[in-house]
């Protein structure tokens, strides 16, 4: 296991300055105790031993209060940045101390993440790099990661961003693995910052993945997030989202559930979301459960458009969701069909796979890289192989009249208008029964 870690306190924390004056960004308290503080402890608590915390502004604040670790059974080291060097560039100053693979956190963020499993996910990869990537509700001011479909990162996209430019809803949450030979590639005390200057930069020369996961992360950079984390960490929102515990998932189908079905939809233009989905899905994200998509693309197996071209849709519809300021967990599309005579059809894709609904593939995939516990999960779709598919992987299911609602199949558990409506049957009777 991956036991050291830097920790950038450097920041001046302006924004919170009002509120918290004359306090080291770090030091600003989250429920009475400093947020590098719970940092350090939920860390050394999976096993992180040493801590390089590189300090500016205030920082003696932050040496008074930890010393050197040992109160909290870790070492810790201080860097003093004399002039600020931005998130990166006090980093080669420790290379001769950061000789194996090592974790950068942000001192003002906080977080519950499984780290075994993304040093797992690291390993598999042979990554140089790890980045923690997830969706957000405000992917239009964070930088956004492209990934392809195994995770490396092809490009990332520095915010502000153009406006009306589709996306993929992949965000730069600030917590990454390192392996020590990317320290050349660091300019020595100048001021250099990972997602501006490095990260971009590296996409096309280092192997950087992206592990994206649902897990808690957030900076408390601002009043009002100050106040978001807070809540969440008294609530135990933050440490339940740890996929070292069982989570709770809404699988939800796409076509004729999120928007309207025109029947194999092959370009971003033909998309359009329902005006009930985004605020049915905000509140998903606003819930314990995980919202997560399983949706048959069949338009690949045909030839009508391409993996690429789907990816191109979903951009589109994480655009249309961030508007409303919600966001899918995850999504996992079947690009099969296992009957042929489509004019365009493409051979690979006409296979009788696991992942195509009724079958339940996509849903224990979900439930394997997600930890989900299917018994407390429940399935959205509109047609009988939806509900085949949630009642095959054990997933309570609602079916929604929208879409192929009116076609005969196997009944539900329960039945909706539409996915505004299953959403709130979901949590009236998840209350009914907790």
């Amino acid at each position: 296991m991956v036991k050291t870690a830097v920790v950038l306190a450097g920041g001046k924390g302006t924004r919170l300055a009002a509120a918290f004056p004359h306090t080291a960004k770090p030091m600003v308290p989250i429920a009475g105790k400093p947020v590098l503080q719970h940092l350090i402890e939920t860390y050394s608590a999976q096993g992180i031993e040493r801590f390089f915390i590189t300090i500016g502004h205030l920082g003696e604040q932050i040496q008074a209060h930890f010393g050197d670790g040992s109160a909290y059974g870790v070492t810790i080291a201080y860097l003093l940045e004399d002039e600020p060097l931005g998130t990166a560039g006090a980093l080669p100053l420790l290379k001769e101390q950061l000789t194996d693979s090592f974790w950068v956190f942000y001192g003002d963020t906080l977080s519950d993440v499984d780290l075994s499993r993304m040093e797992a996910f690291h390993v598999s990869k042979r990554a140089q790099a790890t980045l923690f990537v997830h969706p957000n509700d405000h992917p239009y001011d964070s930088d956004l990661v492209d990934l392809d479909a195994t995770g490396r990162i092809r490009a990332v996209f520095g915010k502000p961003h153009p406006e009306g430019v589709d996306r993929a809803n992949c965000v730069n949450a600030a917590l990454y693995l390192f392996e020590p030979e990317l320290l050349d590639a660091i300019p020595s005390g100048v001021s250099t910052d990972f997602g501006r200057d490095l990260f971009p930069a590296w996409a096309g020369s280092y192997r950087l993945f992206g592990y994206s996961s649902p897990e808690y992360i957030k900076d408390m950079g601002k009043p009002e997030r100050h106040a978001q984390v807070e809540a969440a960490l008294v609530s135990g929102k933050i440490a339940a989202r740890n996929l070292d515990h069982p989570q709770r998932a809404i699988f939800l189908d796409r076509d004729g559930v999120i928007n309207i079905d025109t029947d194999l939809i092959k370009d971003p233009d033909e998309f359009t979301l329902y005006p009930f989905a985004g605020p049915a899905i905000r509140r998903i994200n606003q819930s314990p459960y995980l919202s997560v998509v399983v949706t048959n693309q069949s338009v690949v197996a045909r030839g009508l458009t391409d993996e690429a071209g789907v990816d191109r849709i979903h951009a589109r519809m994480d655009r249309l969701l961030a508007e409303d300021g919600a966001f899918v967990d995850a999504l996992y599309y079947c690009p099969h069909h296992p009957h042929g005579g489509f004019p365009e059809e493409r051979p690979e894709y006409k296979i009788a796979c696991t992942c195509r609904k009724p079958s339940p593939g996509m849903l224990l995939a979900a439930a394997e890289r997600f930890n989900i516990d299917l018994e407390e999960s429940w399935l959205i779709g509109d047609s009988p192989r939806d509900i085949e598919a949630g009642k095959a992987a054990g997933v309570k299911t609602i079916r929604v009249k929208t879409g192929h609602g009116d076609v005969p199949g196997p009944e539900p558990d329960f039945w909706a208008e539409n996915l505004e409506s299953a959403v709130a049957r979901i949590f009236t009777t998840t209350s009914q029964t907790s």
